[in-house]
């Protein structure tokens, strides 16, 4: 997923790779908190980007994710749940 979200950025090199993927790792974990299937996760690239930008370009202490980021993960958690019903 790193190399995806570097190329959604438009991130090249691999000198800020230790970073990002510690923010990565830090938008799953919420996206999996909130009810999100792994499965979802691996397909949204585009929001676990978007999440990774909302935290990067926060000042200290004020990160918060953008209403679009949390919108989008609302919607994935429901689906995930419908998904789940389903099964």
């Amino acid at each position: 997923m790193l190399e995806k979200v570097k190329l959604a950025l438009g991130i090249t090199g691999n000198f800020l790779d230790a970073t990002i993927q510690i923010y990565i790792d830090e938008i799953v974990d919420n996206l999996i908190n909130a009810g999100v299937s792994e499965s979802l996760i691996d397909q949204s690239v585009g929001l676990v980007a978007r999440g990774v930008s909302d935290l990067w370009n926060n000042e200290s202490g004020n990160a918060k994710l953008s209403p679009y980021f949390m919108q989008r993960a609302a919607q994935l958690a429901l689906k995930s749940k419908a998904e789940e019903k389903s099964d």
